[in-house]
Formats: structure tokens, sequence, C-alpha cells
């Protein structure tokens, strides 16, 4: 199995992480995730990911890939690795991918889930798993708002300044706003995503549903193409990255267990 090319499910609870990639400080999950696969190789061990996360983002289908240094079963990369991984890091599954096979590149769209607690109090068991809002969200006006971004845009409006992305032109197929008892969850889909663009957009969405905005108000700041004319960047506790999604032919898991967690 040497020098085969591995694709890796992972999850993670981002709260104690300064986000996915490798920092010198080292307190990042890739850095976590590659120490652990290093003390189970024995060699080190170097990933790539479907799609970096902030701090205090959650990952529930991250995918990486990497080169096998060594002969492992495809179980024994998950519980062997794991072994190594703080509780807040685990990897979900192993599949031999084709050597042609890229984490990111490969991948034919990305999915996000935002959560968000209504609640008159702030949260205590869900603290750094939602963002919370006091005040009644409408949610058909947020619907309303939602569905004036699909399709694709020149997304400006909604991009951070550190943004590295080549072209802020995406394609947001999906933005579906639903109500499971006191949360309302937000899932996302697009080709690609920039940088704090579903937090920025999700700022606006809770501008709407409070009523400080009307629906239509999205239209303006998305045409504007300045991030200036949005709503103040919604918190990263809320966000999680469902994963990527790729071509069939590769047959690799498309849902993490962990999904059922979240209402």
């Amino acid at each position: 199995m040497s020098g085969q090319r591995l694709a890796l499910g992972v999850s993670y609870d981002g709260s104690n992480y300064l986000g996915w990639q490798s920092q010198p400080g080292g307190r990042t999950v890739q850095d976590a995730l590659e120490h652990a696969l290093g003390q189970f190789a024995t060699v080190k061990v170097r990933t790539v990911c479907a799609g970096r996360t902030d701090a205090g983002v959650h990952g529930i289908g991250q995918v990486v890939h990497l080169d096998a240094p060594v002969a492992r079963d495809f179980f024994s990369w998950v519980r062997g690795t794991n072994r190594y991984l703080p509780a807040d890091i685990a990897v979900q599954w192993c599949r031999q991918v084709p050597d042609d096979f890229h984490a990111r590149n490969s991948a034919r769209g990305r999915r996000y889930r935002y959560l968000v607690l209504e609640s008159a109090v702030r949260p205590a068991l869900e603290s750094g798993r939602c963002a919370w809002v006091f005040r009644p969200l409408d949610g058909s006006a947020m619907q309303a708002s939602a569905d004036r971004l699909i399709g694709t845009h020149d997304f400006s409006a909604f991009r951070a300044a550190q943004c590295q992305a080549l072209s802020p032109v995406k394609t947001l197929r999906v933005l579906q706003v639903s109500r499971h008892g006191a949360y309302w969850r937000f899932d996302f889909e697009a080709d690609a995503f920039l940088h704090h663009m579903v937090r920025n957009i999700m700022g606006c969405l809770l501008a709407v549903g409070a009523g400080s905005r009307s629906p239509a108000w999205i239209d303006e700041v998305l045409q504007s193409r300045r991030r200036e004319r949005a709503a103040p960047t919604a918190s990263a506790a809320g966000l999680y990255f469902v994963g990527p999604h790729y071509d069939p032919a590769y047959d690799l898991p498309s849902q993490s267990a962990a999904l059922d967690w979240i209402p």
C-alpha cells in the first residue's frame, strides 16, 4: 500500500484551534492531524485539504489526501491516527483514490451549515457550537433574501479583505433556511466559497431576519460589490464545513454521521 494516494474524512470541533491551515505556533487542525499521522506512520506526513476553515469553525466532513509513506490497512489509518489525536478531532474513514485525485481541486462543490440559537438567554452547553440571537427572527424574510443570492454572481461584497481567491465570481446553488425547535439552520452549497463568504452572508440574513433590513436590501449589497455595504461578519461559532462532494466514480462517503447531531 506504500505510495498509494489516500483520502481521509476528518471531523473536528474548531473551538480550540486557530483554523485549519498549519501555522508556526502549531495550534491548528492540520498541525494536530499531521502530527498524529506522523506518529502512526513513524515518518513525516503532509496533507492537502478540501477546504480551509477559520479559527473557531467546525468540520463535519473535511476531506484530505496524502500519499501513503508506509503500507498499512485502510482501517488502521483511521484507528491508528485517532490514537494520537486529541478528543476534538477524529478521522472518520480512509479510502484509496487515484493518483490524480486532489482533495481541493477535484471537488465539484462544497457545503456549509450555519446554526443559530434563538433564545432569550445565551447558550451554555452549545457555547462555541452555535451563534445566538435573543430577538425573534422572521424565517420567511430570511429565505426571501437568501433566494436573491442563488445563481452565479460577483460576491465581492461578502469577501474578506484577505481573501486570496482568483475571482470573486461564484455559483451559489443552495441557500436553504429552516427552523428546528429553538434553532435556525442555514444550508449552503456552492461550487466554491470566498473567504468569510458564508459568515458575511449570514450577517446580512440575520439583519433581515431581525427586521432591521428588508429582503430586497441584499440586492443592493450584492450589486455594490463593496464589503462595507454589508452587515458585520457573523460569529465563527455557528459555522460547520459539511464537506466537499466529488464525482461518484471516486466512491467516497458523502456525509458524516456527525451531521445528524446538528439540528
